[in-house]
């Protein structure tokens, strides 16, 4: 079950260069701010990637899923919450992107990430024992 350690927001505000012809952020902008919570998250726990690294794992994105429900404009300032939902066999972080006046939701999404072995290129299909203890949990 996630705890409040297990979650982060940030506060973002989109820049001209996000936009496309549309006037609108352009939907794959939506990865970098996801990117961004994560690395935030990864970071409050101690284990962002070079931390991840130093372990001996690399844990790429396998899958991404977005669910785009509104746009965001132009300057408009934007909450993202990354929340870790799986850790047992693979890293899963749940995003909800909304303003952040009106609260309204914008965007949902989530990643998977899974471990794998830097010394054999080898993926894991339990998460190592590192990841539990940054996490505060018993595996």
């Amino acid at each position: 079950m996630p705890t409040p350690e297990h979650s982060l927001e940030i506060e973002l505000s989109p820049g001209f260069h996000d936009l496309d012809p549309m006037d609108i952020v352009w939907h794959g902008n939506y990865v970098r701010y996801l990117e961004l919570a994560r690395c935030a998250l990864l970071q409050k726990i101690d284990y962002d990637y070079p931390q991840m690294r130093d372990s001996g794992y690399a844990w790429p994105v396998v899958d991404m899923r977005c669910k785009y429900v509104r746009p965001v404009r132009y300057g408009q300032r934007i909450l993202v919450r990354a929340t870790i939902t799986e850790w047992e066999n693979r890293l899963r972080m749940d995003y909800l992107v909304r303003d952040a006046v009106t609260g309204e939701t914008i965007h949902r999404a989530h990643t998977i990430q899974v471990a794998v072995d830097l010394g054999t290129g080898e993926m894991c299909f339990a998460s190592p024992p590192v990841l539990f203890e940054r996490l505060g949990i018993a595996p």
